[in-house]
């Protein structure tokens, strides 16, 4: 859809139609002053002032009917113009102003310049035929120039006017459009936070709860199902936290230093699983919240994915703070491929400026999340 389709007409000029009753009302006033001797010119007045105020109805609605009946009111006019007491000039200048104002669009000022030459034309035999001398035919073309140069300015007003309208227009879009696009990126990063945390938590549990079962229903092991409850409300009291962070960086809340937050993960990854978290933080910086969350769930897809790979391997993690922030969970095991968790970190360290790689460092896996 064509921008201009969008909006609606434009009358001529801000108080348009006001204009063109003033301009009216100034016609009638000089005409009422006129005293022509023949009852021609009287004819000619009125017929032609007639043909003037339709023509200006129609401007905006049928611009070249306007122009033509405009025109001829011009013409006619500038041709009786020369005849004493027939105050015709005034219907020439108020069409020929009407005419200039109209908008042309690809055509431009080439029908007032043909209706000026007739207009010069049609003045120049008015004073031939009625015996005006060089000076009346050219304060005739005086006035006829002054008015046009005015009806000119103000096309050029009314076209800014409307330019204007349409860069308004064309911002509005394009920030809605922005809008969208700002809006489609939060569903996405609310999506991945979902994933962080939803498919940690629950999944973790789900396995606990099950062994927990396992262990109720084949050996009847109540001490070992009772630790696997127990454990399973740690999993639990973990994804509560987890979700109020991911809710608090969404909001733009307060989020827990990252130091500090990797440090508890590291200890409840040592709790669930019995394997040793050494974690090293090198300098110190402030973080904006979506920063920190993106980091702290990549050491946190690290370690689960250690767990699931590397089980009872002790894990390195290293926060260094450095022209950036760098973090660093190494393990040792096999070489395996990328599942829909490091793809999303990924996505969401990207949001915020950062990268994450993930493979085989010789015997180890080591993941690397950075920001700068």
């Amino acid at each position: 859809m064509k921008l201009k389709a969008l909006l609606p007409p434009r009358p001529h000029g801000e108080s348009g139609w006001v204009g063109r009753v003033l301009t009216t009302g100034v016609a009638v006033a000089v005409l009422a002053t006129a005293r022509p001797a023949a009852a021609w010119v009287w004819v000619v007045l009125l017929v032609t002032f007639a043909a003037f105020v339709v023509g200006s109805v129609l401007m905006t609605a049928r611009p070249y009917v306007s122009l033509a009946l405009l025109a001829t009111v011009a013409v006619s006019n500038a041709l009786i113009a020369g005849y004493p007491q027939s105050n015709a000039l005034v219907l020439v200048l108020v069409a020929i102003t009407d005419i200039a104002v109209i908008d042309f669009g690809r055509r431009g000022n080439r029908p007032i310049i043909a209706v000026g030459i007739g207009v010069a034309a049609a003045y120049a035999g008015s004073a031939w035929w009625f015996g005006q001398p060089d000076t009346w035919y050219f304060s005739q073309l005086l006035w006829t120039a002054a008015l046009t140069a005015f009806g000119l300015n103000r096309r050029q007003y009314e076209v800014q006017a409307r330019q204007t309208e349409q860069l308004l227009e064309q911002t509005r879009l394009a920030q809605s459009e922005q809008a969208r696009a700002a809006t489609l990126e939060e569903r996405g990063r609310i999506a991945r936070d979902l994933h962080d945390v939803l498919a940690h938590s629950l999944g973790a549990l789900s396995v606990q709860l099950e062994v927990a079962e396992a262990l109720l229903e084949e050996r009847g092991d109540t001490a070992g199902a009772l630790e696997r409850v127990r454990r399973s409300r740690r999993l639990a009291v973990q994804g509560l936290t987890e979700a109020r962070d991911a809710v608090a960086a969404l909001r733009a809340d307060e989020v827990p230093e990252l130091p500090a937050a990797l440090a508890a993960l590291a200890e409840q990854h040592e709790a669930d699983h019995g394997t040793a978290v050494r974690l090293t933080v090198t300098g110190r910086q402030r973080l904006e919240s979506g920063v920190t969350v993106a980091l702290l769930g990549a050491a946190r897809e690290a370690l689960t994915n250690a767990a699931k790979h590397a089980p009872g391997q002790i894990v390195d993690m290293r926060l260094v703070y450095e022209d950036g922030v760098r973090l660093s969970v190494r393990t040792k095991g096999v070489t395996r491929g990328e599942g829909f968790g490091l793809a999303g970190m990924r996505e969401r360290l990207a949001l915020v400026g950062g990268t994450l790689t993930a493979g085989a460092d010789g015997d180890d896996w080591l993941v690397v999340a950075e920001v700068d």
